[in-house]
């Protein structure tokens, strides 16, 4: 009897030993919260672009690869009103989303697709109907 009360308790804390805080943020990619209700352009969508898609789509050195500039609200503006022919969505959506099955190029290009949540965070603001806030 004192064994299996020993692999009870030993089951009952290794069972535990997977759930942590930094399991979580492997699950979540870091945040534990993703509220996408009232997705703001300079709060929420600027910071993404500025660490994800200025690089090559900024007014720096490279001042658009490809021709297209997302910096400043007016540029992006652009690729949230414009879609592939029969595209479902926006560029900017569609190429962020990785939808390459209907025209779009996966951004960042050449390099994984965003985290979910800054995914979610800009198709939300574009379904918002990308204010200028």
């Amino acid at each position: 009897m004192p064994c299996a009360i020993v692999l009870v308790i030993g089951a009952v804390i290794l069972s535990f030993a997977g759930c942590s805080k930094s399991s979580e943020d492997v699950l979540t990619g870091g945040n534990s919260i993703c509220d996408t209700t009232s997705v703001q352009y300079a709060r929420d969508i600027v910071p993404i672009l500025q660490s994800i898609c200025y690089d090559c789509h900024g007014t720096g050195n490279t001042a658009g690869s490809g021709g297209i500039l997302l910096q400043g609200y007016s540029n992006l503006k652009v690729y949230i009103n414009s879609r592939p022919s029969g595209g479902p969505v926006s560029y900017l959506e569609g190429n962020v989303t990785h939808n390459s099955s209907s025209g779009y190029t996966p951004m960042p290009y050449g390099l994984p697709k965003l985290p979910n949540c800054e995914v979610n965070t800009i198709a939300a603001w574009i379904h918002q109907g990308a204010p200028n806030n």
